[in-house]
């Protein structure tokens, strides 16, 4: 890059904003250039702050890692953006990660030459601060509208007029959503939770407007500009831009419509300004003339809510697999530790904690299957079928292009459904996958339970196994400490078997053409995935693998337990075992001693009856005859 084009590089940057021509050659020669390959860090959570970037091409992902390892997807930057400015106000380490994802070409300002401007260039550093506050300023108030709610978005200063079927209001300029999500928002104060706290959502949504716009080219009723700008913005939403600007409530009326006009509106303002227009200007591209154009809510909702499931079910199984590992190593951890089995709560027979663990390691993964197998049906979509599933208002190859579109964009197998008349009413692949989450769920309290069960005590319960202390238990009961864990994925359980039926009813409410409820099954279905994905990261790496087992104890329960007995059938015969548990239970004894005492086997026989391997698992029989 020559100075010249170095310079008209750094006037387009915010954070230089209002610097005039002489300030920006000073700041010029301050800049070095770098390049990243793709898949390198520009910088890492934890780690100093040792300049601020620029991007001149290419493409960075900022992201946090979770307590358990996990990547949380922050946003995505590209040419003119920056990042590391907190280089300019403190020594504290990088809070996040900026990895390229991409090539990527960039500059930096390193601090100590960014420590040489404070000090020889005040004016320019008051300009660049003064920038800098104006950033601060517009990410806090991005984050306290999550924290709040959508109305605080709000904000004095210029607003532009739009106009809909109920008349005109001003909607504040800043905003990319338009009158239709406005009137959402007075509307649908309901949960407080609205699109931005699913991500997955919103760039599910800009996905299917991606297609759709691609599939209306193909046909020749978008121009090449309009197309381009409204891909662009589609790919911006994708990546994780303007998502604070879906703000209506995830429950709603109205099928899903204030959902959809949320994201046509926002689309088409970003694309107006693309195109060099203002927003609101929608003569140029408009939220239903063109961002909608051959759709309906009715087709474009319900497609952008699979795709979404889709993608979320991936990370779902994927953290599922993750706590299946933990109990399977804990399985192969316990292999050695002999226990008493138990069925009904009493004594049944002896086994290991192994194959107790082992036992929950399957149990769990059975369920990767049936999650797999069911959120495949949301592989079928409707797009083309409009308002009621007859295509009124697209192209009869419309379809198929888009379909194919969609294809190409996400990498999954979607398929047009057979009949689109049924495909729009027909909410029963949300009933399938739920009650698969359902099914998790409740093997995960089943889990709970016992889990609750085996750590009982100390000194009063089962005391068989210890699970880490993760907090105090009590206030007033010094030195108690609770199963906190396995507690909050019970309720957690509660909570997602009274969604699933939230699930079937809405899906039973629904009436002819249209089934008016999905919103609430939206709701549902997602509020589900992220608090069992949740729960099951705690329950993985607050819990399970910090379990330990009471060997000793544990064989001890074995020996005077009444369930030994069971063991001796094959070589006592029913009736003397029969008699010997009577008695053990009567004179509180053991079933080892009395054997002993009786001389009904010698000890070497006994000890070799009751040797682990014979218990816990098949072996060749003896009969007593």
């Amino acid at each position: 890059m020559t100075k010249n084009e170095l310079t008209a590089f750094i006037r387009q940057v915010s954070l230089f904003k209002g610097l005039s021509n002489d300030e920006i050659q000073v700041v010029a020669e301050h800049v070095k250039r770098k390049t990243f390959s793709k898949g390198a860090y520009l910088f890492k959570q934890h780690c100093h702050r040792e300049a601020i970037y620029f991007i001149a091409g290419g493409e960075v992902e900022l992201f946090s890692k979770t307590t358990y390892g996990a990547e949380k997807r922050l946003a995505y930057f590209g040419a003119y953006d920056f990042m590391g400015e907190g280089s300019l106000l403190d020594h504290s380490p990088h809070s996040t990660n900026a990895r390229a994802i991409t090539d990527v070409v960039g500059y930096s300002i390193e601090k100590a030459d960014l420590e040489h401007l404070t000090e020889n260039h005040n004016g320019i550093t008051s300009k660049i601060y003064a920038n800098l506050a104006k950033v601060i300023t517009r990410r806090m108030h991005q984050a306290n509208a999550q924290l709040i709610n959508a109305g605080a978005q709000y904000a004095s200063g210029s607003t532009r007029h739009e106009h809909d079927l109920l008349g005109d209001r001003d909607v504040p300029d800043h905003v990319y959503y338009g009158i239709q999500t406005l009137r959402a928002l007075e509307n649908f104060n309901i949960s407080g939770v609205s699109l931005q706290f699913f991500p997955t959502l919103i760039s599910s949504l800009g996905i299917v407007k991606m297609a759709a716009a691609k599939a209306n080219h193909d046909l020749g009723l978008l121009e090449d500009d309009v197309t381009d700008a409204m891909v662009q913005a589609c790919d911006e939403i994708m990546k994780g831009k303007y998502h604070r600007h879906f703000v209506v409530d995830m429950i709603q009326g109205g099928a899903g419509t204030s959902t959809n006009m949320n994201a046509n509106e926002v689309i088409a303002n970003r694309a107006l300004e693309i195109m060099g227009h203002k927003k609101g200007a929608y003569e140029y591209c408009h939220p239903n003339n063109h961002v909608n154009l051959s759709q309906s809510t009715n087709d474009a909702y319900p497609t952008a809510i699979k795709i979404a499931l889709l993608y979320s079910n991936i990370k779902f199984v994927e953290v599922l697999k993750d706590l299946v590992d933990s109990f399977r190593q804990k399985g192969q951890e316990f292999a050695d530790v002999i226990k008493m089995g138990r069925t009904q709560l009493q004594d049944a027979v002896p086994m290991t904690l192994g194959q107790e663990f082992e036992a929950y390691a399957t149990m769990l993964e059975e369920e990767v299957e049936r999650l797999e197998n069911n959120a495949d049906l949301f592989l079928e979509v409707n797009m083309g079928a409009t308002a009621i599933g007859t295509g009124i208002n697209a192209d009869p190859d419309y379809s198929e292009k888009c379909v194919n579109h969609l294809r190409d964009i996400t990498g999954l197998d979607i398929k047009l459904a057979k009949n689109l008349v049924e495909a729009t009413q027909d909410t029963g692949a949300f009933i399938m996958y739920s009650s698969a989450v359902k099914r998790l769920a409740v093997k995960l309290s089943k889990i709970s339970n016992d889990l609750r069960l085996l750590s009982s005590g100390p000194r009063t319960g089962f005391n068989e196994i210890n699970l880490p202390p993760m907090q105090p238990g009590s206030s007033i009961m010094p030195g108690k400490v609770n199963p906190v864990i396995p507690e909050v994925v019970n309720q957690i359980a509660f909570k997602v078997i009274g969604n699933d039926l939230t699930v079937n009813l809405a899906s039973e409410a629904g009436q002819l053409e249209l089934n008016v409820m999905e919103p609430i099954i939206v709701q549902s279905l997602f509020e589900n995935i992220e608090m069992l994905k949740n729960g099951m990261e705690v329950l993985k790496y607050r819990c399970i693998d910090g379990i330990t087992a009471n060997k000793e104890h544990c064989m001890n329960l074995v020996h005077n337990s009444i369930g030994l007995v069971t063991a001796l059938n094959p070589v006592l015969g029913y009736e003397i075992c029969t008699k010997l548990a009577k008695k053990a239970l009567e004179e509180n004894r053991s079933v080892y001693d009395l054997v002993l005492e009786q001389k009904l086997l010698s000890k070497e026989e006994l000890d070799r009856v009751l040797a682990p391997e014979n218990m816990v698992k098949p072996h060749k029989l003896t009969l007593n005859k």
